[in-house]
């Protein structure tokens, strides 16, 4: 019997590892930015680019509501994708590094959502008020 060599399967395992390797660290957290007049989330395949005259609504919110995944993933204290409302049926954007903070419920066009929080409850305090200077300039 001869012994054949293994090299594709060897390579073909180390190539699966290491693309999973490069989604995870793509996924791992939340990159945002405001740039020419855009509000930008983006988080590995998932991103949300948002005009800011379009954003009409920015709080904190305790939780996310109860909602069915469209596509996305949740895995430990994370949840990011596309989900459908319950009741309405409109998709909602969510990019949830921690789920025990408060989350960023920014509200914009004309009935959309999107749910954000980065590891850094810091960082999401100053998207917040960031977000409410470009809503109204007139406050702090």
């Amino acid at each position: 019997m001869k012994k054949r060599s293994n090299w594709f399967w060897n390579i073909l395992i180390i190539a699966t590892l290491l693309l999973c390797t490069f989604v995870f660290i793509l996924h791992y957290k939340n990159y945002t930015k405001i740039k020419e007049g855009h509000f930008q989330v983006v988080s590995g395949f998932y991103q949300q680019r948002i005009p800011l005259a379009n954003i009409h609504g920015v709080e904190f919110v305790p939780r996310i509501p109860e909602m069915e995944r469209k596509n996305g993933f949740s895995w430990l204290t994370r949840e990011k994708g596309v989900f459908l409302d319950s009741v309405s049926g409109n998709k909602i954007y969510v990019f949830v590094d921690d789920l025990q903070q408060r989350k960023l419920k920014i509200q914009y066009g004309e009935s959309r959502e999107l749910y954000l929080n980065l590891t850094d409850s810091l960082e999401t305090q100053k998207i917040y008020t960031t977000l409410k200077t470009f809503m109204d300039p007139t406050t702090e």
